[in-house]
């Protein structure tokens, strides 16, 4: 047998000596198959590496019932937070999820679109990678007039819908607090501005900069990944700085605990000599002494509200367009890191 070509219930079938129906409702373990017949067919499967085509009972439809979601991580809270919400309604309305992370990278993004494709997802919800610049990739999706849907991580180049948070109000909000904390060098440390989250995070923080008549100085925004090591990194820097920041606003809670613990470390007291707010109300902002203030962000609803959006499209409740984006809500949780006793 050619091993390239994809494995069917007909080759088992053929080589047990059973009946193509046979093989079906043993592969679907139904009780009118003795255990012994459904043993030996399930084996011979494995062995062949025979994979169940989810779709084929639905292809005169042609739906699979199935949603792909592209992430940048699985190892998130808030992406965590996010797929939690998504499984939810998808289960709920008969949905699968095929679910795959980029891990930052474009390639990574491109490949998992492709498998996405070809897995004939009914739509596919995606949060973009870190380095994305082009958008191609998404062009046999658009030409099938399979529906797209972008959430977080979004972009308006295909006119495909989006679900966001207004980054930029919670970005001119963190920085506000720290202003009447009375921060007037405020440090703000962000991700890739090619990210439209991050983008509009350091919009808000020149706006609330610019309100209070506080000079915008470039050198006082970091972009880094934001991560724990990223947090070490920039912990080092402010120590090395000669004019040291009185408040820090990062677009991550993990990489703003990680800079905290190290200044800590060091003999930095926070927030007397530093203020901090974090991004994402991520679980270890309650976890560092002082408590860590920070944006709540509220990824289980955006999963829910993703997937409830794209399964209404698809029985045809009401279309999804770029009239479809979303902007969703955030709020300050103030905490201990940041709260400053007045004079």
């Amino acid at each position: 047998m050619n091993m390239e070509k994809e494995v069917t219930i007909y080759d088992i079938a053929e080589l047990l000596q059973l009946s193509a129906a046979t093989v079906s409702r043993a592969l679907n373990d139904h009780p009118a198959i003795n255990i012994k017949t459904r043993q030996k067919v399930n084996a011979k499967a494995l062995e062949l590496g025979y994979r169940s085509n989810t779709f084929a009972s639905n292809l005169r439809k042609k739906t699979t019932q199935t949603l792909g979601v592209i992430v940048p991580r699985l190892n998130s809270h808030f992406m965590s937070s996010v797929l939690a919400g998504m499984e939810v309604v998808a289960n709920k309305a008969g949905y699968h999820m095929l679910i795959s992370q980029s891990l930052e990278s474009f390639q990574n993004e491109k490949s998992n679109v492709r498998t996405m494709f070809n897995n004939r997802v009914d739509g596919l919800l995606v949060s973009l990678a870190y380095d994305t610049e082009t958008y191609d990739h998404f062009a046999g999706f658009v030409k099938k007039k399979v529906p797209l849907l972008f959430f977080d991580r979004v972009t308006d180049y295909l006119g495909c819908p989006g679900i966001v948070i207004d980054n930029i109000k919670a970005g001119q909000e963190a920085t506000e607090h720290l202003i009447q904390q009375g921060c007037v060098r405020i440090l703000h440390v962000t991700g890739n501005l090619l990210r439209n989250v991050y983008a509009d995070r350091l919009a808000g923080y020149r706006q609330a900069l610019r309100k209070a008549g506080i000079e915008v100085r470039e050198e006082l925004v970091v972009v880094n990944d934001l991560s724990a090591e990223a947090g070490v990194d920039l912990a080092q820097a402010i120590m090395h700085m000669e004019h040291r920041p009185d408040g820090v606003f990062v677009s991550s809670d993990v990489c703003a605990v990680n800079c905290m613990k190290t200044l800590q470390g060091a003999g930095y007291q926070l927030p007397e000599d530093i203020a901090f707010v974090g991004f994402n109300n991520d679980h270890v902002s309650e976890i560092i002494e002082p408590k860590l203030t920070t944006i709540d962000y509220p990824g289980k609803q955006m999963g829910e509200l993703a997937v409830s959006t794209m399964i209404n499209h698809l029985k045809g409740i009401q279309a999804i367009d770029s009239t479809s984006s979303i902007t969703m809500h955030t709020r300050l949780i103030v905490r201990a890191s940041s709260q400053r006793a007045k004079s």
